[in-house]
């Protein structure tokens, strides 16, 4: 039996209880092109499922890894072909207004790449992080690299959290949010550690003499 989901998840128990996987990997692709969906909410929802048997962690993470790369590839494309134009006309559909839009787009403009892996953590940049590097122009394997770094990280933390927190999570949720930034650092550095290991490893087994 599905556990009673805590405080502001509840309202999704009856969606995830009928769709399960269908849901988180719909919910999390709809809000990554744009579109304002409980992506977030959704995940710790089926992270707390997950914890009870109701769902295999394995599969929500993969499921919602899978959906929030290919969401903001999506946005990519609409940014990319359809510009700035495209934007101010349709944006005010998914409250991306023009001046949001502008405000936004400097932002990423200034912070390059890096913003694309942090956004995933900001309300607001998250929906608009694909569209935006469209229309800046960014590259898009280098969009592609940091965008699934960045959904494997947001992915990984809450799906992780509410799959150990259980129905505490909301609890857990205040207070991460409440240290978010800190958190994302210690997860950056702690992947960036776990990089710089793998690439030292290998520069030393091609130094090794080869036997003969």
């Amino acid at each position: 039996m599905a556990p009673p989901l805590p405080g502001p998840l509840e309202h999704l128990a009856p969606l995830l209880s009928q769709y399960g996987y269908l849901a988180v990997g719909g919910v999390v692709l709809v809000e990554d092109v744009g579109v304002p969906a409980p992506g977030e909410t959704i995940l710790l929802a089926a992270g707390v499922y997950a914890g009870a048997g109701e769902l295999n962690v394995l599969a929500v993470g993969l499921i919602a890894f899978a959906a929030a790369v290919i969401g903001d590839n999506i946005g990519y494309l609409i940014g990319h072909f359809g510009g700035r134009a495209f934007v101010h006309r349709w944006g005010k559909y998914i409250f991306l207004t023009p001046k949001r839009f502008e405000t936004a787009e400097r932002f990423f403009t200034r912070h390059g790449g890096k913003i694309v892996t942090v956004a995933r953590f900001v309300e607001g940049l998250r929906q608009a992080n694909g569209i935006i590097a469209g229309t800046t122009g960014m590259h898009w394997l280098r969009f592609l690299a940091f965008n699934a770094l960045g959904a494997a990280l947001w992915v990984g933390l809450w799906v992780s959290v509410a799959y150990f927190a259980g129905t505490h999570i909301d609890t857990v949720y205040d207070t991460i949010k409440r240290y978010e930034v800190w958190v994302l650092v210690a997860v950056a550095v702690l992947v960036a550690a776990l990089v710089v290991r793998h690439l030292l490893r290998r520069r030393a087994e091609r130094g090794k003499p080869e036997a003969r």
